[in-house]
């Protein structure tokens, strides 16, 4: 995972970043280069409506809505998709002062926005998750002609601040990535659903069977992440031959089972994400 150093918040702290849109997750970006030392002084955010803790960041330094941004050394454009078009170019005129633009919006190819800044503006596309805003993020990343390899490290430290980095080979991977891990933590979230509605099929109370199915999705998650073995292999651990897991697994692992339900879920959600580009 590409860790946030100092010597990056030290660079970004000299020209300073700039969020257009700061909503859950240009906010989980911004919290976390704050706890990884950016001062809030070198943030500026460009919200129309903002967040209290917005508000109260002002009063300790924060540039929020200023009548114009004069320089960045990046600018994360974190707007929803359906405004980009109205709302970028407030800050297209930072293509001309050298700044990356680092896009966090679903669906907008890297070509919308060098319609907007120029070929020559250096632009990343990124494709984080939720858990970013508990530093648990993954965020994909893949750059235009002119994002040297100096502008992809940078992206990756500011992606590493909330959470694990991968960098694409081509943007036509984006619509999948955006089927597993953009939208996986609701997947992941349902998963609690279900398996909260099965527990009281059984007869557990509604509390007790959310509070065990949450706790064991926390569990496994992090008894995943700290495991060198494969997913495989801990799903193994857990399964004695005639038992009561492998009656379950008989049902998840059937040929209708598990793989294929998210196999057809995953193909809907890239399948619209090529639809959102255009």
């Amino acid at each position: 995972m590409t860790q946030t150093t100092a010597a990056d918040i030290a660079a970004l702290a000299e020209r300073g970043v700039t969020i257009l849109g700061c909503g859950k997750m240009g906010g989980a970006m911004l919290r976390g280069w704050l706890a990884a030392g950016l001062p809030p002084e070198a943030a500026t955010v460009l919200d129309p409506a903002p967040a209290d803790w917005l508000r109260e960041l002002a009063a300790r330094g924060l540039r929020l809505n200023p009548e114009r941004v004069e320089d960045a050394a990046v600018c994360v454009l974190a707007v929803k998709p359906q405004v980009m078009a109205k709302a970028a170019p407030q800050v297209a005129h930072l293509a001309g002062r050298g700044a990356l633009f680092m896009s966090i919006a679903a669906g907008t190819p890297i070509s919308f926005f060098e319609s907007l800044f120029g070929a020559d503006a250096p632009i990343v596309r990124a494709m984080p998750n939720t858990p970013a805003a508990v530093g648990r993020g993954v965020t994909a990343l893949i750059g235009n002609a002119a994002a040297t390899e100096a502008h992809m490290r940078l992206a990756e430290a500011l992606a590493g601040a909330v959470g694990a980095v991968v960098r694409l080979e081509a943007e036509s991977q984006m619509d999948a990535v955006t089927a597993i891990s953009g939208s996986g933590p609701a997947y992941v979230f349902h998963m609690i659903e279900a398996m909260a509605a099965a527990g009281r099929a059984l007869d557990l109370p509604d509390e007790l069977a959310m509070t065990l199915a949450r706790q064991t999705v926390i569990g496994a998650a992090e008894l995943a992440r700290r495991s060198d073995a494969s997913a495989e292999q801990l799903r193994r651990d857990v399964t004695s031959p005639g038992g009561t897991t492998a009656a379950a697994l008989e049902v998840l692992m059937a040929p209708d089972g598990l793989t294929a339900l998210m196999t057809r879920a995953a193909a809907a959600a890239a399948r619209r994400s090529r639809e959102l580009a255009g």
